[in-house]
């Protein structure tokens, strides 16, 4: 990002602006200098001069003086009148950048205007060269041997002056153009490098009040530890006296809980292990792990476990696996007691052929839903689906048919899972034939 230039110094008369631009620890002789009759500039980097004058000037009449780490621009004013400001107030960034359009625009023009000028006097030059050509062997040739007159030599001389003079005209036009081109090259890159730190800028402004905001409270229960005991202000003693409000009066509430009723019959009744399954989950929601140095930057509804929970199932549901496996990751650093969490990222990596990790995560999920009962089925056979899966894509089809028929036995009516079961036998029964 280049450095901007602030400790120039200008003065002025009715006719003429006089800027001095300091460049020091660089060599000036490399600036580039951009000028037009509304806008300046000067690209030497690190160091970036930009005014938006206040009026019109004259750039084909200015000037620019370089040397001992100083640009002394004389710019000439179209009127002449005393200027208020150097440069233009209350001009915002969209009006900057159309200033700077329109000056490239303004260069290029003059540019190409300058290259048709050039073109025709060189066309009429060599109209003329022609026609003296013409002329010279429209006359009788001498016999060999006799000396060339002083009037041919000086024709001669003369053409060959043209030719030289056109050559170098065309080369300096190339060479304009080119760098025309390149100096709204550079301002384009400038104007995109500004952008981008005005974005940084504003996002790292943004990042500090967020944590200003979670180190507020703590600071101030400091301060006010700090100033109890020991402090001599009597005028804080009063107020804190004045402060103390008075005690509240004492009641109490009664709360009665409707019984939950489970719908299972009594010969076939769970109650002890659907009881522990719900004290689990109980535990499980209240179990937050806040001691993660990331949740500073976070928004509040962003460190809720169940909300990055459904935020990585819509990555899922877009195919973005690697931003929902991130999802799932900061919600199981938040609470690793939830079984879906683990479940959704064991999919998530299947997708990924991180198969290994799909195993890891379909255990650990298992793990979590016990004791088994008729609330956390469904979740336990996902697991023992997507755990057997990953073991039949590793080609360990013994341990991958284990987990299919322990997900039949929870769902015996599922007709997808017992059509892969029967694949997965086949498939065993034709590698024993085959090694037999």
């Amino acid at each position: 990002m280049p450095l901007h230039v602030s400790n120039y110094s200008w003065q002025q008369t009715s006719t003429a602006v006089f800027i001095s631009v300091p460049l020091r620890g660089v060599s000036v002789r490399d600036a580039d200098v951009f000028c037009t009759e509304n806008y300046l500039k000067v690209n030497c980097p690190p160091f970036l001069f930009e005014v938006f004058l206040y009026a019109p000037i004259d750039d084909e009449s200015s000037k620019a003086k370089i040397g001992n780490n100083t640009i002394v621009f004389t710019l000439r004013k179209k009127e002449a009148a005393m200027w208020e400001t150097l440069s233009l107030s209350g001009v915002d960034k969209e009006m900057m950048q159309r200033i700077r359009e329109k000056s490239i625009l303004q260069a290029q023009e003059r540019a190409k205007e300058a290259m048709e000028a050039k073109a025709v006097a060189r066309r009429e030059d060599q109209k003329y060269t022609l026609n003296v050509m013409m002329k010279a062997d429209s006359l009788p040739s001498e016999p060999p041997g006799k000396p060339e007159t002083k009037i041919e030599e000086e024709e001669r001389k003369k053409i060959e002056d043209m030719k030289e003079n056109e050559r170098i005209k065309a080369t300096k036009e190339l060479e304009a153009w080119k760098e025309c081109q390149r100096k709204a090259e550079e301002l384009k890159i400038i104007q995109r490098e500004e952008k981008l730190y005005h974005q940084e800028k504003q996002m790292e402004e943004e990042r500090k009040k967020l944590k200003h905001k979670c180190l507020i409270g703590n600071s101030a229960s400091k301060n006010l530890a700090t100033k109890g005991r020991n402090s001599e202000n009597i005028f804080f003693e009063k107020l804190k006296e004045d402060s103390i409000p008075a005690p509240r009066s004492v009641g109490s509430i009664k709360i009665s809980f409707t019984p939950r009723v489970f719908p299972t019959a009594l010969r076939e009744s769970q109650v002890a292990e659907e009881e522990e399954w719900l004290h689990k989950q109980a535990e499980a929601q209240r179990a937050m792990n806040t001691d993660i140095p990331e949740l500073c930057d976070l928004k509040e509804e962003e460190k809720n476990p169940e909300w990055l929970k459904e935020k990585g199932n819509k990555l899922f549901a877009t195919e973005n696996y690697l931003a929902a496996i991130n999802a799932y990751n900061l919600a199981i650093r938040l609470n690793n007691k939830i079984p879906l969490l683990y479940l959704n990222r064991a999919a998530c990596h299947l997708k990924l052929k991180n198969l290994h990790k799909a195993i890891e995560d379909s255990s650990k999920a298992l793990e979590i839903l016990t004791p088994p009962v008729a609330d956390n089925a469904n979740a336990r056979m996902k697991a023992h689906i997507r755990r057997g899966t990953a073991f039949c894509q590793l080609e360990l089809y013994v341990e991958g048919l284990q987990d299919y028929e322990a997900a039949l036995k929870i769902d015996p009516s599922n007709k997808i899972v017992q059509n892969d079961a029967e694949k997965i036998r086949n498939i065993i029964q034709g590698t024993e034939v085959e090694s037999k």
